[in-house]
């Protein structure tokens, strides 16, 4: 909920098929009256470097209102919105239903099209939004070795700086020649016990991240519905769910990933299977931006009904009875981070209630933004920024002195722990990095 409002905020399609949704003038024109809106409440300057980036503007043009900022200086702002759409769901009273009708995310993706239309997008933010292709390339098992080497090597990592803009000193996610979806089991052979609202089997969409960086997520993942006796198979068919390519601006490119995992996924959501992802950004991909994209397609809003964020599915489960709680070992003190995209789901703090369901365990949450945000802070002109963004979390994480640090998004837990690394946190620098299904398993004994 808002805050000081009484309604919900409501979204309304995005209309980027139209040319008008690409004209740079009327775009601009609507760039104009919402950052005037934005100057004159100024609510939202802590929440990332987009609005600081906004004001600073204004407060330093010659008539110190937003007429007085160059046109072409709101690609500056444009340029540091990555997309997290806290402002609209937590800060701005004048999103829909409010007349004014500002949906500052959704204006910040216009531009980002028109850009990417105008053929000004960078190779190597193409390159990075490429999830698919660089992990079927990079997670071949001879690569993996090279390419993780590479990325740890002082030099290298100089070179990528240099001449690609990926910032030497962000440690990059590992990739492993033992994919998930290759050694995935599935077990649908189990009898089906539906909830009042879940139901009782599951399809599970591995995603590009799980799949070649951290497949021991998805493990996790299978290890607990195997444990719970609830029926699971694999996505038969999936690709990126486009969030990378809608973080750039490419719609074209989301559409054609839509067309590839839409059919199957809405086979099995019209079969009664829930769907469960395990990075918070595809789930709210196919929750939210799909069905804005795709307002009048069957299978997208399908496939909406039917997709749950692992801890939301299970805490369901257990109010209607149906998950055990036959834990085997507490998990200590954990330090559990609440990423955006679990945040603007709207359906609470379900990570923390099912942790606090394993005796002998403590958590402390921390509901801020991290400051990474997929790619974006992995570049060069952005780390920085995204290390100061993270510094107040990286503090609040470490401040307990946990025994984990744990966040829904396993890029932003590793943003975490390097931001504890470099000194912000040192009460935590014995603690471990462990996804919060992984802990789940643990406290199983699993």
């Amino acid at each position: 909920m808002r805050e000081g409002s009484l309604e919900a905020p409501t979204r309304h399609p995005l209309d980027w098929k139209s040319e008008a949704f690409y004209d740079e003038g009327k775009a601009f024109e609507e760039l104009e009256r919402v950052f005037d809106i934005c100057h004159g409440c100024r609510r939202c300057v802590n929440l990332c470097t987009a609005f600081p980036t906004l004001f600073d503007l204004v407060d330093e043009s010659k008539t110190m209102e937003v007429d007085g900022v160059a046109k072409q200086d709101y690609w500056k702002v444009v340029d540091q919105c990555y997309l997290c759409d806290m402002c609209y769901l937590s800060k701005c009273p004048y999103v829909p239903p409010h007349q004014w009708n500002v949906d500052f995310p959704h204006l910040m993706l216009r531009a980002k099209a028109i850009k990417f239309r105008k053929g000004e997008t960078s190779f190597r933010d193409k390159l990075l939004s490429s999830t698919d292709a660089l992990g079927k390339l990079a997670a071949i098992p001879v690569v993996a070795q090279a390419v993780n080497a590479v990325n740890r090597n002082g030099l290298a990592r100089a070179a990528m700086d240099s001449v690609l803009g990926i910032h030497k000193e962000r440690e990059l996610p590992p990739y492993d020649a033992a994919k998930f979806r290759s050694n995935a089991a599935a077990s649908a052979a189990l009898p089906v016990k539906d909830g009042a609202k879940t139901p009782g089997k599951v399809a599970i969409f591995a995603t590009c991240y799980v799949n070649y960086n951290e497949p021991g997520i998805g493990h996790d993942l299978v290890a607990l519905l195997a444990h719970n006796e609830i029926p699971h198979v694999l996505v038969e068919k999936e690709a990126c769910c486009g969030m990378p390519k809608l973080e750039l601006g490419d719609l074209e490119a989301v559409a054609k990933l839509k067309d590839i995992n839409i059919p199957p996924l809405a086979k099995l959501a019209k079969a009664g299977y829930a769907i469960l992802t395990p990075v918070p950004s595809c789930t709210l991909m196919f929750k939210q931006e799909l069905p804005l994209m795709f307002p009048g397609d069957a299978d997208v809003q399908a496939v909406r009904a039917a997709m749950f964020d692992p801890f939301e599915y299970f805490v369901q489960r257990a109010k209607d009875g149906l998950l055990k709680k036959d834990f085997k070992a507490g998990l200590g003190k954990v330090s559990y981070h609440i990423p955006c995209h679990s945040r603007v789901q709207n359906v609470g703090q379900k990570t923390r209630e099912m942790l606090e369901m394993v005796p002998d365990t403590a958590v402390t949450t921390v509901e801020r933004c991290a400051g990474h945000d997929g790619t974006w802070g992995v570049k060069r002109e952005y780390y920085a920024n995204s290390m100061k963004i993270g510094g107040p979390v990286f503090r609040q994480m470490a401040a307990p002195a946990p025994d984990y640090v744990s966040s829904d998004c396993p890029i932003a837990g590793r943003h975490i722990m390097q931001g504890i690394g470099t000194g912000m946190g040192s009460e935590a620098k014995q603690a471990e990095k462990a996804h919060p299904l992984t802990l789940l398993r643990k406290a199983y004994g699993l």
